[in-house]
Formats: structure tokens, sequence, C-alpha cells
């Protein structure tokens, strides 16, 4: 997530470079077939580029606004937890009778947390992240998952047989959240909970288990991919028409402008088709950029802040002094 104002229009345009340096090729051959090889044939109606290009702003848009909304889903999972946690923080401290167990309850939890988190960050196949513009973009901002492995983070919360057989699961978070429920059952058969406190746990326990379903759909479920294809097949196509719908409508110039730019006014096509076009392709870059918001992207939900801000606030009320810090942001990006 940028934490800063903003991105510099120089980071667009060097993430774009590639795109922009195709788009100039786009624009530079046919205004040179028909300004220097004389193929005044090699036009096409500016209607259709208009209705194409129409119908492509419509798929674009429609993209980028559900897109949109998949990290703004995330974004509210992840202040569910957090809240969520907060209150599992109070039970655990307020509802258990020894400190022992409580302690025990917070670490699972945090390493709950830990686990989900680690496994949002795991790679899927429809996900941007290996692009070329997007690896490169990575050496700005750092991703704590790829810094340091899950099992030296889980062994910060458990420890033994427990940390042996939730490394050995398949779903580490599904697994340790079996061992929580587990956990607060044996202190209620031991006498350590009262059962309406039980039962309110219980509660939590199922409550944090919808929350990671709903992260899981998320980051398991793309963008639908015929929306998503459809979307770059419309912006490719209108890109390559783009220039040929533009060449009469500039060469038509050449009767109302005088100056040295008389008789050539068709070269103004380059730059503002490469500009109009820039517009498109990088609306489809942003969308997709933005369509997996646990990808490791610079745009991501900040999940593993979120994570840190749970450890601190839950230790804090149990009254641990040796917090750890927020993190950082690195050039205004923090995950």
């Amino acid at each position: 997530m940028n934490v800063g104002k903003g991105y510099r229009l120089a980071e667009f345009l060097i993430w774009t470079r590639r795109e922009i340096y195709v788009l100039l090729a786009l624009g530079i051959v046919p205004v040179c077939l028909y300004e220097l090889a004389q193929w005044r044939w090699l036009t096409v109606p500016w209607a259709v580029v208009a209705l194409i290009g129409t119908a492509t702003a419509f798929i674009a848009s429609f993209k980028n606004t559900q897109t949109y909304g998949r990290t703004v889903e995330a974004q509210q999972v992840w202040t569910a937890i957090l809240n969520a946690s907060r209150a599992w923080g109070l039970m655990s401290r307020d509802y258990v009778k020894s400190s022992d167990p409580t302690r025990s309850l917070v670490n699972r939890h945090l390493a709950w947390v830990t686990a989900l988190r680690y496994q949002m960050r795991r790679h899927r196949a429809w996900e941007s992240t290996n692009r070329r513009t997007n690896a490169e973009y990575q050496r700005h901002y750092s991703v704590p998952e790829k810094e340091v492995a899950l099992e030296a983070e889980l062994g910060k919360f458990i420890a033994g047989d427990e940390l042996k057989s939730v490394l050995a699961s398949r779903n580490k978070a599904t697994q340790l959240m079996g061992n929580q429920s587990k956990a607060i059952r044996e202190l209620f058969r031991g006498g350590e909970i009262a059962i309406n406190f039980f039962v309110e746990m219980e509660r939590v326990i199922k409550e944090l288990l919808d929350h990671q379903g709903r992260s899981e759909r998320i980051k398991n479920f793309p963008y639908p991919r015929q929306y998503a294809i459809i979307n770059t097949f419309f912006i490719r196509l209108f890109c390559v028409l783009l220039p040929f719908g533009l060449l009469k409508e500039f060469d038509a110039l050449n009767a109302i402008v005088n100056g040295w730019m008389k008789g050539h006014m068709v070269w103004l096509v380059i730059p503002f088709s490469t500009m109009i076009s820039w517009m498109y392709t990088t609306l489809e870059q942003v969308g997709a950029s933005t369509e997996n918001p646990f990808e490791s992207g610079a745009n991501d939900v900040p999940i593993a802040q979120v994570n840190r801000m749970i450890e601190v606030e839950l230790r804090e009320l149990l009254g641990d002094a040796d917090l750890p810090p927020l993190l950082r942001p690195k050039n205004n990006i923090i995950l």
C-alpha cells in the first residue's frame, strides 16, 4: 500500500515504458507508410475507431471498478480481523483465571494471523507480480514474507510438537484455529473458564474462521478470466487501429494551418495516438495490479502491518514492555 501522497508521473512513465515503446512503433509505422510511401488508402474511418474506443472505455471502467471492489473487500476483511483480535486479547486476559493459559491463547492467535498472512502471499498463476514491470518495481519496497521464513515467524509464538504439526498441515491457519478451540475446551473442562465465557470465545473463533474464509476466497478465486482477457483484447485492438483512424483527421488540418507545419500535420498522429493509447493501456495495467490484493504488489492490502499491529496491541494488553516496532514504509510502500 502506498502511504505517500501518491505516485509521481515519472514512476508511471518508467513503470509503463515498455508499453510506450510499443505504442510509439504502432504510431510511427502507419504514418510513415501514409506520408512517405504515399499509401493514402491506409486509413480506417474515424467512426469505427470511436465506437471501439467507447466500448473499450466501458469495459476498462467495469474491470477497474470490480478490481477496486476486491481490494476494498480485502481491506474490510483484515480490518475485521484486527477488531476481532482485540476482542480475543481482552477475552483471553479477562475470561481465563490463570496467566499462563492466557499467554498461550494470545500467542496461538498471533501464530494464526501470521500463518494466514503467509498463506495470502503465496503466488498464484493468474497474479501479475511476475510480469517484468511489476517484478522490477519490487526493488523499491520490502515484502516481509519473502525476507523471513514462516517457520521462524511461527517459532516466536508456538513450539514443540504443535509447531511441527502445524508446519506439516496443509492449511496451517485452520490447524492453529483447531488447536485454539481444543485449548479453550480443555480450559473449560478444567474450570479455568466459565461456561458463558467458553461459549463467547467459541463464537469469536467462528467469526475469525469466517474472516479467514473470506480472505481465502479473494486470494484463491481470481477476477473472472473471460472479463480480464476481453478487456486486454479490446484495448490492444483499439491501440492498433487508433493511428489509422487519425491519419485523415490530421491530414485534413493541413488546409487550415499555416507555417512550417503546413503539409506535415499528419506527423502529429504519432504523439497524439501514443498519448491516447497510453491512457488506455495504463488503466488496464493499473486494474491488473489492483486485481489481487495479496500478491506482494505495491498496492496490496498491508496485512503484515496489520499483523504487527495485532501483535503489539495484544502483547500490550498482557503488560509486555519489549514490544516490536510497527513496520516502516520503504519508498512510501508498506505491506
